[in-house]
């Protein structure tokens, strides 16, 4: 599979952001590192949104956030129109993001997850595709709701 997502991390999610850029490389795909770059303390709304808005905008097709729950990342991505972030602890949650919600943000809580099953519920997540059908018509029903709070 060869495609171009954006990965981002906040200071407590960097261990594990880094073993999946290697992961992801080892895959083939190419990986924008959208910080943060060290173990220093970081604020996770602003890399959240830096990435967010770079999927939102079309730039990247898919990324993925990584922070301590996964919890705050999914607020703050959820918070632009065209966001779909998915907080996936485990992979029929990545599964179904994909094929239910056409999720475009993989978010991961680095405190609930070890390297191999975040490396497996990426893997998952960037493999499945979406179904489509009845789940269409509610991701329609979404974007009018976003545009009705813009």
């Amino acid at each position: 599979m060869k495609s171009k997502i954006i990965i981002a991390s906040d200071h407590a999610g960097f261990r594990l952001k880094q073993a999946l850029i290697s992961y992801l490389a080892k895959r083939g795909v190419s990986v924008n590192d959208a910080g943060s770059y060290s173990l220093q303390r970081t604020d996770y709304p602003i890399i959240a949104y830096a990435l967010s808005k770079q999927v939102a905008c079309g730039k990247f097709a898919r990324g993925i956030l990584i922070c301590y729950t996964g919890i705050g990342n999914s607020i703050v991505a959820n918070r632009l129109a065209g966001v779909r972030a998915t907080l996936c602890n485990n992979i029929k949650a990545a599964r179904l993001a994909r094929q239910h919600n056409d999720s475009n943000i993989l978010v991961l809580g680095a405190a609930f997850l070890k390297p191999a099953l975040a490396k497996r519920i990426t893997k998952v997540w960037l493999d499945t595709r979406f179904s489509g059908g009845r789940h269409k018509r509610r991701l329609e029903q979404i974007k009018r709701i976003e545009k009705k709070l813009l």
